[in-house]
């Protein structure tokens, strides 16, 4: 059988350091985020997840800077404030089968003129446990009775790069990479850990004075040649609000909502099901809320980049 290991995320754009480690700190802020994922909302032992996540920039010293955005606008930067870390706990339950651990991440920022430039790796490590209460046995002697509970560490990496600007974002990642195998039961049967690939990009259109028009991307692989693709579009509004459509390949098409209050951010995605487990459960739920510190009138030297 071929079924999903890692959660998926509708409102990526909002913490693309969930997928991508390189992205930790690229946006010169100190942002805290919780993310939920109700998935197949409505179906008994549904998949849901949820994380909780901090990011950072060491940087060494401030400047008075203006800027039209959070994004900057003209300069160049010395060489203080290139290492981002992060780090995010999870769980995620599906059926079941539960994982629940954290992940740290270290990124490096190179400053190529108006362009940055990121590397991260990321170390990780989660318990894996199947509930072995929840299983009904068709056969008298199954090959797997026993040794369920058994609870499993496993440890893996994630390695991601981030291409970044004031209108532009590309990135490419790589997680699972040990494609660790789990023995699962007393009778060691493998469960492997399958790499997966994510290549994500963006752009910013202005259609106004105060309005932003910002179509994106994000395609899923794996080592077994499974390949998904979300297709975005988002409208912006004074960076305060924004609504937007998505289009999951052969799964999906959902609705993206999202504002601001200050330093705080809120997003919800609502993903409605295309394929045929619509009969028993009509989408999915996402929310994510952010907190990001850190003053747009007094920022970092390295903001000015552009």
């Amino acid at each position: 059988m071929y079924s999903q290991q890692l959660p998926l995320y509708s409102q990526y754009m909002m913490n693309g350091f969930l997928i991508n480690p390189a992205i930790a700190g690229s946006d010169g802020y100190t942002t805290a985020s919780f993310t939920t994922r109700d998935h197949w909302a409505g179906m008994e032992d549904s998949p849901k997840t949820y994380t909780l996540s901090l990011q950072t920039r060491l940087l060494w010293q401030k400047i008075k800077a203006t800027q039209r955005s959070s994004k900057g606008s003209g300069g160049f930067s010395k060489k203080s404030g290139r290492v981002g870390i992060g780090a995010y706990v999870f769980n995620d339950k599906n059926a079941v089968i539960s994982r629940t651990g954290f992940q740290f991440s270290y990124a490096y920022h190179i400053f190529l003129r108006n362009t940055q430039l990121s590397f991260g790796l990321a170390g990780s490590a989660f318990e894996f446990k199947i509930d072995e209460s929840k299983l009904t046995f068709r056969d008298s002697e199954p090959l797997l009775a026993e040794g369920f509970d058994n609870l499993i560490y496993v440890p893996d990496f994630t390695f991601g790069m981030y291409l970044l600007n004031s209108k532009n974002f590309l990135g490419l990642s790589a997680a699972q990479l040990f494609q660790t195998r789990i023995k699962v039961g007393n009778n060691n049967v493998d469960y492997t850990m399958k790499r997966h690939y994510y290549l994500m990009g963006g752009h910013d259109f202005e259609v106004g004075m105060d309005s932003e028009l910002e179509p994106s991307f994000l395609i899923r692989g794996t080592e077994l040649g499974i390949v998904q693709a979300d297709l975005n579009l988002k409208y912006i509004f004074k960076e305060f609000y924004w609504i937007g459509l998505s289009y999951r390949t052969q799964t999906s098409i959902g609705l993206l909502l999202g504002g601001k209050a200050k330093n705080v951010y809120f997003g919800y995605a609502f993903d409605y099901n295309l394929s045929d487990i619509r009969r028993y459960s009509f989408g999915s739920h996402e929310l994510t809320v952010s907190i990001k510190f850190g003053d747009n009138t007094r920022r970092y030297r390295w903001l000015i980049r552009y």
